[in-house]
């Protein structure tokens, strides 16, 4: 007998990573689409999480993360953010920012429940969203700047908005919010039941000089807050899936409700290492520069190109517009590079519900001085 079930996500499939990624394995293509590097992150950091297993610490860690863990983080949190953060409270440790993301949004959401989502968008949030039964309400970011349009905001808030999601250095395009952002969503929340989601996995890969404007600079945002995190982005190990939520305690003693059902906990020897490992500031501090002059170097080589760079000020990506050259639609162009020029991409309207097509293709610069030379020297050869 054949089974049959009605899809929660009936209009989802593999995603754009999954499909581009297969496809450059197929045609052996360089892969500048999805967003991991491939360099080595630091050896004593693997070496800590070899010591740990050593040590015997490989039982469950507490459901909420290892308390030493939570209190280097919000140590740090105090320290670049000046953010009054409980580790008993305030912190759980997940696995991965995207589990975070989900967690809090299932926390939350009932069905009927609108979202506010900017387009183009992280490719788990719609999905997350609508699996709960809840509304994404779409606000395209304004090409070819993705700065958010505020008045629009104001516009489409409802009484059953419940939350608006904030990414910040954004994913796909590497735009970063301001102060004045900031003072916007104040503005527009303030008085309301309305949550927020800030996704700031890319927190220490801001570039330019900006300032990362985190909601935990915020105590009266970060009351109404999820703020989620990523180990994997800012230690180069995105296979380790280590992240963390801080948020007020009211909504944290919610999130653990769900998460406890759920991973329960997380990695142990790895909590561990990074424990031990946090307090070598310069890891992070210097982060930004160092992934500064792979897009610097990474813009100087694609001058030999037709592709025109749209500035990225954070992030592992930098968009790049083909509109003076080709009328193709993104996906089209990106499939082709892969099989007649061998560098994979990822086109940015798999980043939007509908498929807006700008005619633009997003590329990771998180890697090697080398494999960004070799990109560069095929996508010159483009016709």
């Amino acid at each position: 007998m054949d089974l049959s079930i009605t899809s929660k996500i009936p209009a989802v499939g593999n995603s754009i990573f999954t499909v581009m990624s297969q496809l450059a394995t197929e045609y052996g293509a360089v892969n500048l689409g999805q967003g991991f590097p491939d360099f080595s992150m630091d050896a004593a950091l693997t070496e800590l999480v070899s010591k740990a297993m050593r040590d015997d610490f490989n039982q469950y860690a507490p459901m909420s993360g290892l308390p030493i863990l939570r209190e280097r983080l919000a140590e740090k949190a105090n320290k670049l953010y000046n953010a009054n953060i409980h580790p008993n409270t305030d912190i759980t440790i997940t696995p991965g920012g995207t589990y975070a993301i989900y967690t809090a949004l299932t926390t939350v959401l009932r069905p009927g429940d609108e979202v506010i989502v900017f387009e183009p968008a992280y490719d788990s949030y719609i999905p997350n969203i609508e699996v709960n039964g809840a509304i994404p309400v779409l606000i395209s970011l304004s090409y070819p700047n993705y700065s958010i349009p505020w008045e629009e905001v104001q516009q489409k808030i409802t009484s059953k908005t419940r939350m608006i999601m904030i990414n910040t250095p954004h994913n796909p395009t590497g735009a970063v919010l301001s102060e004045t952002d900031i003072e916007q969503l104040r503005k527009i929340v303030a008085g309301t039941n309305i949550l927020i989601l800030s996704d700031e996995v890319y927190e220490h890969l801001i570039y330019d000089g900006i300032a990362h404007q985190s909601i935990l600079r915020y105590p009266d945002l970060l009351a109404r807050s999820f703020v989620c995190f990523s180990f994997g982005k800012t230690y180069h190990c995105t296979g380790w899936k280590l992240g963390y939520c801080i948020s007020s305690p009211t909504l944290m003693k919610e999130f653990r409700k769900l998460h406890q059902f759920n991973a329960f906990s997380c990695d142990t020897p790895k909590q561990v290492a990074l424990a031990k490992y946090l307090p070598n500031q310069s890891a992070y501090l210097n982060l930004g520069n160092f992934l500064q002059q792979k897009r610097d170097y990474f813009r100087t080589l694609m001058q030999a190109t037709p592709f025109e760079c749209i500035p990225s000020h954070g992030s592992y990506f930098e968009c790049y517009s083909y509109a003076q050259f080709s009328n193709e639609t993104d996906m089209e162009l990106a499939v082709r590079l892969t099989k007649e020029y061998g560098i994979t991409t990822v086109p940015l309207s798999a980043f939007y519900k509908n498929g807006t097509d700008n005619k633009v293709l997003r590329f990771c610069f998180a890697k090697k001085e080398s494999t960004l030379e070799l990109a560069a020297q095929k996508l010159s050869k483009i016709k």
